[in-house]
């Protein structure tokens, strides 16, 4: 669970999402103690944290040495744990950005123009990628069809990183986003 915060973190600040919503601020205290720390070695220089990454990609591989060493099966080596948890936080990201857009799309038809704290952040997250999507493809009478390529892009993205994970060996069980 704390490695999903974490990714939302990275999410809503890649996005620039309202800091004043109560669910960033929920999620960025919860997230804080162990960034704080990275930060002192890690600045912030662009919109991507790398202080977020490098906890994700920790966080992952503690996940992965612990799975292992339950199931009673040698560690591989570290670079292989790096390989395995970049898939993994990858395909966490991929999962999670598809989770938001199957919500962006059910609240349209459900409840347009609500004003809820975690749709209103779930629209900041999802926008940067759809708005470019949005106005590549034509108007369609009111319709929204850019959903549809970009589940088909999230589709392409999880097979490949299917394909990475079994080229690194990866047991897929092992990794929460794939």
């Amino acid at each position: 669970l704390y490695l999903i915060l974490v990714v939302v973190r990275g999410m809503l600040q890649a996005a620039r999402a309202d800091f004043y919503n109560p669910i960033s601020q929920f999620v960025a205290r919860l997230t804080n103690p162990p960034l704080q720390a990275l930060h002192r070695i890690i600045p912030i220089r662009s919109r991507v944290d790398p202080a977020v990454l490098v906890l994700a990609l920790a966080v992952q591989a503690i996940a992965i040495v612990t799975t292992l060493l339950l199931a009673g099966f040698a560690l591989p080596g570290p670079v292989t744990i790096l390989v395995w948890s970049l898939i993994g936080v990858a395909g966490l990201v991929v999962n999670t950005y598809l989770v938001a857009l199957i919500v962006m799309i059910v609240v349209s038809w459900v409840a347009p123009g609500t004003r809820h704290p975690a749709v209103l952040l779930t629209y900041q997250i999802t926008e940067p990628v759809m708005a470019p999507v949005r106005s590549m493809l034509p108007a369609a009478g009111g319709l929204d069809f850019s959903p549809i390529l970009v589940f088909i892009a999230i589709n392409v993205i999880q097979i490949a990183l299917r394909h990475m994970a079994a080229a690194a060996g990866l047991p897929l069980q092992l990794v929460i986003g794939i």
